[in-house]
């Protein structure tokens, strides 16, 4: 790659109108979670920022978290790769493989030394000075820490990134781990999830490469456009679990009224992620809506924390869930507080029409 081109100079080459290319922008904008306020600032950055390399190498994982970003619908994976960045090196979308692939990768890292962002997929393994994780005949350790130091930011990319995933359960034989501890000062961003939403993943990258740096981050090092919310807090059953009304069992009335499932393990009042909002497959569904509880999939360690169908004991300072329409009852004004007394009746009897005649009346 001897010209760097901007995101507009490979628009003008593949002849692609000026008006495709700020509507493009646009869709940028949204994807990044930015207000509309700065489409100028992204415009900008598209026309004069030269696109991005990136290197994406690969720790303790199952190949999930590439698999979930080729599978970008905005923008496409292969818009995104073919032309918004320039992907050097990937052991999954790269064709070349072996000795002169490694020198690629060498030669990548030296030429474009602090420009280029690191994209880490994978746990680190750190049992036996790390023999059990080796990639191009070093080390992932190795190969972290080298690709780390030179790199612009670095993005962890899934949950095993960012704290060990399922390699680090409990026994965690091979003790892996996240890659905070081996990537130094450079700015990280932990995208957690098993795997993580495609359009997450790509809207951090973007980020990074139009404006250079990371984007705003909570205390855990998570883009806050992204997990800012609870799967909760967006949850299109959360009236369910206001009013009191939970699935006892997957297959009863409850479940097929599309009730809260709280009870059966859901995790979304304790996990942060874009599930609820942006959803998987182009927005066509998630977990939740498909009939399965969430079970936490970019909490740190979810895989120890008990069988994925045990309920929560507590949901946050409200208490027992089968107190909380009761204690709505009394917060709210007298006629939400009727209809949740209502609700608690209702839920003993798992009377789905009755159900549906209430939120009517209601």
């Amino acid at each position: 790659m001897e010209k760097r081109e901007s995101l507009w100079d490979r628009c003008l080459d593949k002849g692609i109108s000026r008006r495709s290319f700020i509507k493009s922008c646009v869709a940028l904008t949204s994807l990044m979670g930015l207000s509309t306020d700065c489409l100028s600032k992204v415009v900008e950055a598209a026309e004069a920022k030269p696109l991005p390399v990136v290197i994406w190498i690969h720790g303790h994982e199952c190949t999930g978290c590439d698999e979930s970003f080729i599978r970008s619908a905005s923008p496409l994976a292969s818009d995104l790769v073919l032309s918004q960045i320039d992907l050097e090196y990937d052991h999954l979308l790269s064709a070349a493989c072996g000795a002169p692939f490694e020198a690629h990768l060498e030669e990548t890292i030296q030429k474009y030394k602090g420009q280029y962002i690191l994209a880490v997929e994978g746990a680190v393994s750190t049992k036996d000075n790390g023999i059990f994780c080796m990639s191009g005949g070093h080390t992932f350790t190795h190969l972290l820490r080298h690709a780390a130091e030179n790199a612009m930011a670095v993005i962890a990319y899934g949950t095993c990134a960012v704290s060990g995933g399922i390699q680090a359960a409990a026994p965690n034989p091979t003790g892996s781990s996240g890659i905070k501890m081996f990537v130094g000062n450079k700015p990280l961003i932990n995208v957690p999830g098993c795997p993580p939403i495609p359009e997450v993943m790509t809207g951090v990258v973007m980020h990074v490469a139009l404006f250079g740096a990371a984007p705003p981050l909570d205390g855990e090092g998570r883009p806050k456009q992204f997990y800012g919310n609870r799967i909760h807090d967006t949850c299109y059953r959360r009236p369910f679990f206001d009013a009191g009304l939970f699935a006892e069992n997957y297959d009863d009335a409850g479940a097929k009224a599309g009730w809260c499932l709280y009870k059966l393990g859901c995790r979304g009042p304790e996990t942060y992620n874009s599930c609820g909002n942006i959803r998987w497959y182009q927005g066509m569904s998630y977990p939740i809506q498909s009939g399965a509880a969430c079970i936490g999939c970019s909490n740190p360690h979810f895989w120890d924390e008990g069988s994925f169908s045990d309920r929560l004991p507590k949901y946050d300072k409200i208490g027992d869930a089968d107190k909380i329409g009761v204690g709505l009852a009394v917060m709210t004004t007298a006629g939400v507080a009727a209809h949740a007394v209502a609700s608690v009746v209702q839920k003993g009897q798992r009377d789905v029409q009755e159900a549906q005649k209430g939120g009517a009346a209601e």
